[in-house]
Parts: C-alpha cells; sequence; structure tokens
C-alpha cells in the first residue's frame, strides 16, 4: 500500500515535471519566434488594449474616408468635363438647327410652283438656273446637316446620361465621406471616454507602455541605414522632417498627417506619386521581405493594411501613430506587417 503510494507520488512529479518543462520550452519557442523590435504587448483586456483596439478602429475608418474622399475627387472633375462636353454638344446642335433653318427658308422663298414651268415663265432663264442649282446644293447641304445633327444629338444623349450617372455615383461617394466620418469621430470620442475613466495609476501605466513601445522616443533621429536611391532618400529626409508634427485623421501634410498621408507626401517631396490610401499604398509596388527592407520601403500593418509606416532602416520606421501621438520613430514590429513595399 505504502508502494503504491510512493509510487503515485513519483508518478505525479514526473508529470509536473514534465508540465513545467513543457510549459518552459513553449515560452522559449514564444520568445524565439517574436519579432525584433517588437513591442511589448499589454493585457488583452486593459485600458491600452481597449484604446488600442478603438485607434485601429478609427484608422481603418479614416482609410476608408480617405478612399470615398479621394473618389468624390475623381468623379467631381468628371462630372465638370461631361458638363462641358453637354455644353458644347448643345450650342453644336444650335448651329446645325440654325443652317437648316436658312435652308429651309431658302426653300419656302422659291417654292410654289413647278420647276419646269417657272422656267418658262422667267425672263432670265440663266441667273434662274443658277438659283435652282444653288438650291439644289442647298438641298443636299441639309441631307448632311440632318445626319450630322442626328449623331450629334444621339452623343448629346450619351453624354447627358453619363453626367447623371458619374453625379449620381458623386452622391454615393459622399454619403460614404459622411459615414465614415461620423465612425471615426465616434471611434475616437469612445477612445477619450476611455481615456478620461482612467485612474491616475492606470493611465500611468497607458502612458509607460506607450513609452516602452516607442524605445526611448527616438527623438534623436537614428542614422539612416545606407543602400538608398535617390527618391526613397528624398522621401526618407521628408518623413525625417517630418517627425513631431501632429496626427490629424484625413490630412496628408503639411501641417498634420494621418498615415498613409505622412507617406503620399513624402514621397510626393520627391516627385513621386503614390496611391492615397494605405491599403493602395501595399500594391504600390514590388513586395520585399522584412530582411530585405531598405529605407524609404512602405510596411503596411494588420490584415487589412489599414496602417502604413516608412522603413528608415536600423530596425525603425517613421509613421503618424493616432490622435494626441506625434509623427514619430517607433520599432518595425510594434504591430504586425502586413507587407513591406518597395515605391
Amino acid at each position: 500500500m505504502a508502494s503504491h503510494r510512493r509510487s503515485s507520488q513519483s508518478g505525479l512529479t514526473r508529470s509536473a515535471r514534465t508540465t513545467v518543462l513543457s510549459a518552459a520550452a513553449a515560452t522559449a519557442a514564444a520568445l524565439a519566434a517574436a519579432p525584433a523590435g517588437a513591442a511589448p504587448t499589454a493585457p488583452a483586456d486593459g485600458p491600452k488594449a481597449r484604446v488600442d483596439r478603438l485607434y485601429a478602429e478609427a484608422e481603418k475608418a479614416t482609410e476608408g474616408f480617405n478612399a470615398a474622399a479621394e473618389r468624390s475627387g475623381v468623379l467631381r472633375e468628371r462630372v465638370g468635363v461631361l458638363q462641358d462636353e453637354v455644353a458644347r454638344g448643345q450650342e453644336r446642335i444650335n448651329r446645325m438647327r440654325g443652317v437648316l433653318g436658312s435652308v429651309a427658308g431658302a426653300q419656302y422663298r422659291s417654292g410654289g410652283m413647278d420647276p419646269a414651268l417657272r422656267l418658262l415663265l422667267t425672263s432670265d432663264p440663266d441667273g434662274y438656273l443658277d438659283r435652282a442649282a444653288a438650291l439644289d446644293r442647298m438641298g443636299e447641304q441639309q441631307a448632311g446637316v440632318l445626319a450630322d445633327l442626328g449623331r450629334e444629338q444621339r452623343r448629346l444623349d450619351q453624354q447627358r446620361a453619363e453626367a447623371t450617372r458619374t453625379l449620381a455615383d458623386l452622391e454615393r461617394s459622399r454619403a460614404a465621406v459622411a459615414a465614415h466620418k461620423r465612425t471615426v469621430e465616434r471611434k475616437l470620442a469612445e477612445a477619450r471616454t476611455v481615456l478620461n475613466s482612467l485612474t491616475a495609476k492606470e493611465r500611468q501605466d497607458v502612458d509607460g507602455a506607450d513609452r516602452a513601445s516607442r524605445s526611448g522616443g527616438r527623438e534623436d533621429l537614428p542614422p539612416v541605414a545606407g543602400g538608398v536611391s535617390g527618391r526613397a532618400a528624398a522621401a526618407v529626409a521628408a518623413a525625417r522632417g517630418a517627425v513631431g508634427r501632429p496626427y490629424v485623421w484625413g490630412a496628408n501634410g503639411p501641417d498634420g498627417f494621418d498615415c498613409s498621408g505622412l507617406m503620399q507626401w513624402s514621397y510626393a517631396q520627391a516627385g513621386v506619386g503614390i496611391p492615397r490610401t494605405s491599403q493602395a499604398q501595399r500594391g504600390a509596388g514590388r513586395h520585399v521581405s522584412l530582411a530585405e527592407a531598405r529605407p524609404g520601403d512602405l510596411v503596411t500593418y494588420r490584415d487589412d493594411a489599414s496602417h502604413v509606416a516608412m522603413y528608415m532602416g536600423n530596425g525603425q520606421v517613421v509613421h503618424a501613430p493616432y490622435p494626441g501621438a506625434p509623427v514619430r520613430y517607433d520599432p518595425v514590429g510594434m504591430m504586425p506587417v502586413s507587407a513591406i513595399t518597395r515605391v
């Protein structure tokens, strides 16, 4: 009986030892798999996690706002072009109708009598034949103008129909802009409510986690690694120069930026046009691995690519984080990387 008890205790000890060793191995594996420079994680249900989640949702809505606003701008330009084309088409039709009116008036003034009888009775046969030939030519001109008028009318109808459809698209795009704007403002208000409800200790914990994620803030502007092309170097210089400027959602510089606005503005300073949204910026060039990343590469984050930063070398990126946090340096592994794009 005692032997059985010793055997049971011995078995429990081996089981516990196995459990401890397995847990240690799993922990070591998790640490080994963590990306270099990754920010320390906060509890999934803690205040910082809630605020971060709201900021992420606001950022996703901001990129939706940017896309809808960009589409609205394109549609407004197209509507203007179509309206000008419709106006010019109507002017052409009015001129054609004027020509047709002149021809009809000339024919009316010369009508009313059989042409052979008019020739017989006229005192100036040569003059009559000249006028008759002119009327024939006017008749041919009238037929040509009528054909042109029909074509112009059909073109004008098509242009008006396209303008109507484009105006409807513009109204839908404006509605999308307004909807995204409301979502952004609601999420940011919720984040402010959470922050305002925190105790001093909780606020200190949130601020401390934020400072830790910044690896000391990097206000000293760490050196950029080498191997940068001309236009990438100019974009990197622009992004470095924007450090300290405020996050402003929906803005693309020069006084304030959201994440994708900073990327677009920085590359614009290098004479390079890139799309407005972080999702479109993810596809704006060739994808490379993190090991191949060079300064100037765009680093998009999260599965939906709702955040973007610029790689600066030395494991650092520059980005516009969220409201209340200025443009700054952070570790490249601050959140899950979606893609690294070389413009």
